[in-house]
């Protein structure tokens, strides 16, 4: 985040406005909104400017700037100015505006010439006193836009009245009701329900006597009752994590992390949520599972609506199950939010179909991952799978996978692909055989997160590649499912040994 989002109060504050011209006068009646005492420095004024100026709207200082930092320094409503905007036509004038400003420590707004600014004028959605602002830094304000209006059409007029209802009554809320966590209750239950729409209609008188209602029916402080929700954050994108996600999310008090959530999507969280990491490391746990399970309870006993985010799905070895059985245990209340798990997210988007109706009319989800030492895989159900296998965890276990299933019978040119952070812009697919697989792997150095899918399907993902960098072949490319007798398919190959690119064909 390279901008600190920030609301001036410039009520009765001098601001400078350096240029006349239709850019200028925008920037001008946006500041007189927000109360600022205006001098628009420039040699002529556009007529509306000019206008503002006669009826003593802003002052004009009628003059001419050379790109002479010192000169303009010197000025006395340079001196005066808590905050200046340079919108001449001139760059030089500009750039020597920008550099008394950040001289004299002052914020500084060149429009459109981003690295000149320490200040950025955002698109903003006025429902006052509730402002949105948007803003993307100075580098695609068109893009700003479009978002504002979009935004704009989400909200309705009547939120600013609301804001104003609410702040009327938030000392008593606050005196009555101590909790954090049941003040937000409050709000949530007054803003979805009747005083809301009270206030939104005009009725005000009515909506007063409704919060009084309310609030001396909650204004015993007693501790409230803590809960536990298991959210599914999908394989990493925001995109995929479910609206009931989000809003678990947005109402957490606490909310402990896997390894695997990717940072926008843990940047959906309410701000000041306390996020705890909680993942996986290499193997291990940064944190074990009874700990997990003490915080859980802990934070849960104290009143706090307890997020637990999991990658993918909760209840798809994500150990969703040991922690509902702990909290059903315990008494805690608890509710559940699938997620997209990685097996669903890694077909989708390297193109494979996990199920299809001329390869593979079954799917197998299973985990190489053993608790402890024994070994209690069921290899000869898993090799004896003639659909879709989905091997979680199977990427440090390659070996051992592609040993057992070929000691049970699995055909060696049975095509296998491996999905690299699925979903997410980094993302590879490297196609192989089941013969091939762990030198597959070596070759490319295929880390976690990582699935390893096995069956026939595989092979479309050289077909149906949308999405990242194209599938990367590694050894004796398998045969192209669907492809017509006698065709030949062009694949793009890496030998074994040297791991550079050659050209090859498939039959």
């Amino acid at each position: 985040m390279r901008h600190f989002p920030l609301f001036l109060d410039l009520a009765g504050r001098d601001v400078a406005v350096i240029g006349g011209g239709e850019v200028a006068l925008r920037k001008v009646l946006a500041l007189r909104e927000a109360g600022a005492r205006v001098t628009v420095v420039a040699p002529l004024l556009h007529a509306q400017l000019q206008a503002l100026a006669g009826e003593g709207a802003l002052w004009h200082a009628a003059e001419a700037l050379s790109a002479d930092a010192i000169a303009v320094a010197g000025r006395p409503w340079f001196l005066a100015s808590w905050f200046l905007i340079a919108a001449t036509d001139d760059a030089a004038v500009n750039a020597a505006v920008a550099e008394a400003a950040t001289q004299a420590r002052k914020f500084v707004n060149v429009v459109d010439d981003a690295p000149l600014c320490t200040a950025i004028v955002p698109a903003i959605i006025d429902r006052s006193p509730l402002l949105v602002a948007v803003s993307s830094g100075g580098t695609a304000p068109m893009l700003a836009r479009r978002v504002r209006r979009e935004v704009e059409q989400l909200l309705d007029q009547g939120l600013g009245r609301l804001a104003v209802f609410l702040e009327r009554w938030r000392g008593r809320v606050k005196a009555a009701v101590s909790a954090p966590s049941r003040r937000r209750e409050l709000y949530d239950r007054w803003m979805d329900g009747d005083v809301a729409a009270l206030v939104r209609a005009g009725r005000e008188a009515e909506a007063d006597a409704a919060m009084a209602v309310s609030l001396d029916g909650h204004a015993a402080d007693a501790l409230p009752a803590g809960r536990v929700t298991l959210v599914g954050a999908g394989p990493g994108g925001a995109g995929l994590l479910t609206l009931a996600g989000l809003q678990a999310l947005q109402t957490a008090d606490v909310v402990l992390v896997d390894r695997l959530v990717s940072d926008e999507v843990r940047a959906l969280a309410r701000r000041d949520a306390l996020q705890v990491e909680v993942g996986k490391e290499g193997g291990g746990h940064a944190v074990t599972q009874d700990e997990i399970h003490a915080l859980l309870l802990e934070h849960a006993r104290a009143g706090l609506h307890v997020v637990r985010l999991k990658g993918g799905d909760p209840f798809i070895f994500g150990r969703g199950g040991e922690e509902a059985q702990v909290l059903r245990e315990h008494g805690i209340p608890y509710a559940i939010v699938p997620g997209i798990t990685a097996a669903l997210a890694a077909g989708a988007f390297a193109g494979i179909p996990l199920t299809h109706r001329d390869h593979a009319r079954s799917l197998r989800l299973a985990t190489a991952h053993c608790r402890g030492s024994a070994d209690e895989t069921d290899w000869d159900a898993l090799a004896a799978e003639q659909g879709t296998l989905v091997l979680y965890m199977g990427v440090r276990q390659a070996s051992r996978v592609q040993r057992e299933l070929l000691l049970r019978g699995r055909a060696a040119a049975t095509p296998v692909a491996v999905v690299e952070n699925a979903g997410r812009v980094e993302q590879r697919v490297v196609c192989s055989t089941l013969g091939t697989l762990a030198e597959a792997l070596r070759v490319e150095a295929v880390k976690s997160p990582a699935l390893l899918l096995v069956g026939e399907v595989t092979a479309l993902a050289r077909e149906l590649h949308w999405f990242g960098a194209p599938p990367v072949t590694v050894g004796t490319p398998p045969v192209t499912v669907g492809t017509p007798p006698g065709a030949r398919a062009a694949v793009a190959m890496r030998g074994p040994a040297s791991g550079h690119p050659q050209a090859a064909t498939a039959p």
